[in-house]
């Protein structure tokens, strides 16, 4: 079917000319097609775009394990199961948490928090997050998502074929720009679909976790590190198929990626109702477009940051909820180690604790349409006292079972991934539809702002805890 049997219709179910940011295509013959198409590909793009971050450093650290011959029994970056966090590539040491010095009784810290790794892997993304909402309107959609496979294809070139630590630093660096160009880059697109695509986005990017770790464990029977690692090459190339080929695109995506590459030829009055520059179907109608594609772009840096003013409400919560989570996952996960017997190592603890995590997170990303939450704060309130209590059982171990870190570890997981979902959607909901898009690109920087925070909050509190139990 052609796109000319798609009509944009305004919120108010008025005839609309389709050029605006917030309009939702509809087709007459094959909506419920076309709806499908939407979600699947909003699923995939998520997917795809997380799975890197899921596996890339604990692949890094296989490949420099491989090349250098070090091989050790119980790191926490075993291939057992990767993780979502980045893995430490430093020894550790081992504390007696008590008189006993059998193996059931020893905790063994690392020389350093997983948290030194995480920011290596933050810092880009955050650095696009903080700069891109400012310049991306003048780069047009399909040249992103090229640059977006292009880095994530590069990463994986890089670490698979790293001999030096250096160069796997560069792969995650690279990784690290895909899934920030990315993340900023899909979120603003959903501004032009309807507002479930928010949830669908979600759903993916939660999805990954536990997909990535449990792709790569899998491969990783058979393969070795560096074959695993150019097999995982054909996830960029799904995120380019489920953008170019899957994505039905709206006429708001058409003419704005047309006005950007050929801005040069428009009125300079700024009038591009004339559609004599534009070609075949984008033509727009006689009637005069009300609210032009990134309508935010056309405003100057000062107008832009009054825009952030009433997105705190957002991002306050977002930036709070991740910096506790972070927190957790790179402070405290690897010291919560149990004195008593259990049948596994210190490293498989480490790896269910996150495995448990990307469940929760999963399910609660997925969650939106079934269960939205309008008082995000109490999420993040929440994630704090969550801290609390972890942070009490790294000191003391009072909690009588494993089975109840699990049981914490999955609700922070639940808290985090609510807080992100919700957040975005209610943003589509209450922003104004001419800043949609900006407002959903710059919004996305408070959680890196919190996971960066964390990261380097986690380093301390993790020496101190360690300090703390070599003195027993």
């Amino acid at each position: 079917m052609g796109r000319e049997g798609y009509i944009a219709l305004e919120d108010n179910g008025d005839e609309f000319d389709g050029s605006g940011p917030r309009c939702t295509f509809r087709c007459n013959e094959c909506r419920s097609r076309d709806s499908f198409r939407v979600h699947m590909a909003f699923w995939l793009l998520g997917l795809c775009n997380n799975f890197g971050y899921v596996i890339m450093l604990s692949a890094a650290h296989d490949i420099l394990k491989s090349e250098e011959g070090a091989e050790t029994s119980d790191n926490f970056t075993s291939t057992t199961m990767p993780t979502s966090s980045p893995a430490t590539l430093l020894p550790a040491t081992t504390v007696n948490s008590s008189s006993n010095n059998s193996t059931c009784d020893q905790l063994k810290c690392n020389e350093q928090s997983t948290a030194t790794i995480l920011l290596a892997d933050i810092l880009p993304t955050l650095l696009i997050k903080i700069t891109a909402p400012y310049f991306m309107h003048a780069i047009p959609y399909h040249v992103r998502i090229f640059l977006c496979v292009l880095t994530a294809i590069a990463s994986y070139l890089l670490v698979a074929f790293a001999h030096i630590i250096a160069l796997s630093y560069t792969g995650v660096v690279f990784a690290s720009i895909s899934a920030g160009l990315g993340e900023i880059t899909f979120l603003s697109l959903t501004s032009h679909y309807p507002l479930t695509s928010v949830s669908y986005w979600s759903s993916g990017t939660g999805a990954a976790g536990a997909v990535g770790a449990w792709a790569y464990a899998l491969l990783r029977l058979g393969l070795s590190s560096r074959n695993t690692l150019l097999v995982c090459i054909v996830v960029p190339v799904l995120l380019g198929v489920s953008y170019w080929l899957i994505l039905p695109k709206p006429p708001s995506i058409l003419k704005y990626d047309v006005l950007v590459d050929e801005d040069s030829n428009l009125n300079e009055s700024g009038d591009s109702s004339d559609g004599a520059t534009l070609p075949g179907i984008l033509q727009p109608k006689k009637k005069r477009r009300t609210t032009p594609p990134g309508a935010s772009a056309k405003m100057d840096f000062r107008e832009k940051l009054s825009l952030l003013r009433p997105l705190l409400k957002f991002m306050v919560p977002l930036f709070v909820v991740y910096f506790a989570e972070y927190l957790i996952n790179q402070g405290l996960y690897e010291l919560m180690n149990w004195r008593l017997c259990i049948k596994m190592t210190p490293g498989e603890q480490y790896r269910w604790f996150q495995a448990a995590y990307q469940f929760g997170v999963f399910i609660s990303r997925s969650s939106v349409q079934i269960f939205p939450i309008k008082h995000i704060w109490l999420l993040s309130l929440l994630q704090v006292i969550n801290v609390g209590i972890l942070f009490w059982e790294s000191l003391k171990h009072v909690f009588p079972s494993i089975i109840i870190s699990f049981v914490f570890i999955f609700y922070e997981g639940l808290l985090g991934g609510g807080c992100y979902v919700n957040a975005f959607s209610r943003i589509r909901k209450e922003v104004d539809p001419r800043h949609c898009e900006f407002s959903l690109g710059v919004a996305s920087m408070a959680d890196s702002f919190g996971i960066t925070l964390a990261g380097i909050s986690a380093i301390p509190i993790h020496n101190r805890v360690c300090d703390a139990l070599k003195a027993r």
